[in-house]
């Protein structure tokens, strides 16, 4: 068995979906279940005895030592997180709080467990860190690719907030022998996304009729990668990464914001034509620029290829239009994910924003 932290978000849920689709090796799933954390995700495993799910904290010791010694599994992936960097804007006690402190907790007990097994189970167990290249800070138009060697130079509480789990569970490496992995990617895009990232926000207002909002001149480059490929990069660092090693996972598409914008506008434009005949591009509204938005980054992915033989399968054009198409194939999962909350959380962050 694996352990699976935050399996009910984005990333994790398509990582646990994926897992059980490979494999019958079975996941014992830990998410808080916050906001962004929806078991809507995994309705497909109802009743399937390889998926147990529990609902907690990774911050609450008593649990994840108890589920630890119940369950007994080899490896433990961390991908809970507090991860939307206008969230962390606003709030950046809750970041700290579960990407440092949690993550803090959660490293000691695993540590507990580790150090308490017997010596085969010992030497093959892993703690796969699952992080971010926004940790890296930002990059200037001409500058290399973020490498495994680049400092960590973070700019929003949400990277300082991943940037310090790294450094602890790279600690807990070096000081204690804790067998730990940590795979820092670019932006993830694709099904399940929770509808307040750039892709699904353009999908779902351009569908309700609503402003396309745009940060700034939307000239902000991002590498993009489908999240399946993301969860194929994990199952291959965690099958054959050297112990303390660090991999980073992009897709190889660095892409401006606007031309995303205006990719997702011309697929709505072909797959959900306008009655009346108007382009989604219509809809595209600038708004101020968000306080310290990094301008550019860039993974150069080029040691897990070389090292472990991985790479996307998903150009940004393939892996873009299944998207679009996850989200008008459900429509459902979308209407069920827009509670009140979410609703309330847009209006304030986009509202009174317009630029001249």
């Amino acid at each position: 068995m694996i352990l699976v932290t935050g399996g009910a978000g984005f990333i994790g849920a398509n990582f646990v979906l994926d897992w059980l689709a490979q494999s019958d090796e079975p996941v014992l799933n830990l998410d808080k279940l916050t906001y962004a954390g929806n078991l809507e995700n995994l309705a497909s495993l109802q009743g399937d005895a390889r998926h147990v799910f529990v609902q907690g904290d990774i911050g609450d010791a008593a649990l994840v030592a108890q589920l630890l010694e119940q369950h007994q599994p080899r490896a433990v992936l961390n991908f809970a997180a507090e991860s939307h960097v206008d969230r962390s804007i606003h709030g950046p006690e809750d970041f700290i709080q579960t990407n440092v402190v949690g993550t803090m907790r959660l490293l000691q007990s695993v540590r507990a467990y580790w150090q308490g097994l017997a010596e085969a189970p010992r030497a093959a167990f892993r703690f796969l860190h699952v992080s971010t290249d926004e940790v890296y800070g930002s990059l200037a138009p001409a500058e290399a690719a973020f490498t495994e060697i680049h400092k960590l130079e973070p700019n929003s509480p949400y990277s300082a907030s991943k940037a310090a789990s790294d450094h602890l569970v790279r600690a807990w490496h070096h000081t204690y022998g804790l067998p730990v992995l940590t795979t820092n990617c670019s932006n993830n895009y694709g099904p399940l996304h929770f509808p307040e990232k750039l892709i699904p926000l353009l999908i779902v207002n351009a569908l309700a009729g609503k402003p396309l909002p745009v940060y700034g001149d939307g000239l902000q480059v991002r590498d993009w990668l489908y999240v399946k490929d993301h969860c194929s990069a994990i199952r291959r660092v965690l099958e054959a990464g050297r112990v303390g090693e660090i991999y980073n996972v992009g897709g190889w598409n660095e892409k401006p914001n606007i031309e995303i914008v205006h990719t997702v506008c011309a697929l709505l434009d072909e797959l959900r034509p306008n009655g009346d005949g108007t382009h989604y591009k219509t809809q595209i509204n600038y708004v101020q620029d968000r306080p310290g938005h990094d301008r550019r980054y860039a993974i150069d992915a080029s040691k897990i290829e070389r090292e472990l033989g991985w790479k996307p399968a998903e150009t940004f054009e393939t892996g873009i239009r299944k998207t679009v198409q996850w989200y008008l194939a459900n429509p459902d999962w979308v209407a069920h994910v827009q509670s009140g909350a979410y609703r309330e959380w847009v209006q304030t962050q986009y509202s009174g924003h317009e630029t001249p």
